[in-house]
């Protein structure tokens, strides 16, 4: 895959990232998000810019998408100015959303009836791995198209997997976020435990990063935790979504998921109290 023409749909905190890194690799880059100002930094650049997803993907190659929620993937896919309005036969659309597995699907049987080959691609790794070019990329779709699409994912993404069918890289994401949910929960305790007995925190964290506790939570968020640094590099919002999506699959499923049901509730009171809009590090501020 040389050279793409590509439309990008959804330029918040990673997906603007992501631009960067196409438009460094010499591909043409169309965009378009809610708010154009948003997108004006990545004009500069030399992105072009689109009126409406449909005008986006008129006669690109492929598509990519990363926006809020559920209902903002379908808005973008199947409403009147959506990608499907514009799409060809031989072309690609990539949600890289953390969405529902059943959307996917839904995506995947709809883009064959075109002609178009469909991709869920959710991405793990925040902000940094944006910035970095070293995402983890969680694919779901055929095999072929995976294929067919890696050198592009490769350009943002270092750890890129092919999971199965359509959906399944929203499972995967789903065990992704079940995961971080969970630890996210002991990073902050340890901190607050530390901080009551009077450690100094960032030596603390010289001690367990590289031990047995580390993780990326601990090496990525907790300095920011340290410092009372809530700038969003994943939004509490989303994150609420995400495990909400997870606990609605796993009921789905018959299985029961406490540590991740214990989260969500801690989550949702931080929305409660007004952190939305801030990074999911600020669950500390549950502590304090």
């Amino acid at each position: 895959m040389g050279k793409e023409r590509i439309a990008f749909i959804g330029t918040g905190v990673m997906g603007a990232s992501i631009v960067k890194h196409l438009l460094q690799n010499g591909h043409e880059v169309t965009v378009y998000t809610r708010t154009k100002e948003k997108a004006e930094p990545l004009i500069v650049l030399g992105a072009s810019w689109a009126s409406s997803p449909a005008e986006a993907f008129k006669d690109k190659d492929i598509a990519l998408t990363m926006v809020g929620y559920p209902a903002d993937v379908e808005e973008v896919y199947f409403g009147e100015n959506g990608l499907f309005q514009t799409a060809e036969a031989g072309n690609i659309v990539i949600d890289m959303t953390t969405s529902e597995p059943t959307i996917a699907k839904k995506i995947y049987a709809h883009a064959q009836t075109l002609g178009v080959e469909a991709l869920d691609a959710p991405v793990s790794g925040g902000d940094v791995g944006a910035q970095n070019g070293t995402l983890s990329i969680m694919v779901g779709g055929d095999q072929m198209t995976f294929n067919r699409a890696v050198p592009v994912l490769q350009q943002f993404g270092a750890n890129i997997v092919y999971q199965g069918e359509a959906g399944a890289g929203q499972h995967a994401k789903m065990c992704n976020q079940i995961v971080i949910a969970s630890g996210m929960i002991g990073v902050c305790e340890s901190l607050a435990y530390g901080l009551k007995a009077g450690l100094d925190l960032s030596t603390v964290l010289q001690s367990i990063s590289s031990g047995a506790a580390g993780s990326w939570s601990l090496s990525n968020l907790a300095p920011r935790m340290i410092k009372e640094d809530y700038a969003p590099g994943f939004y509490i919002k989303h994150f609420v979504k995400d495990m909400k999506i997870a606990l609605d699959e796993s009921k789905k499923m018959g299985i029961s998921l406490p540590g991740l049901a214990l989260a969500y509730e801690m989550y949702e009171k931080l929305i409660e109290a007004g952190y939305g809009e801030n990074g999911t590090q600020a669950l500390l501020t549950y502590y304090k």
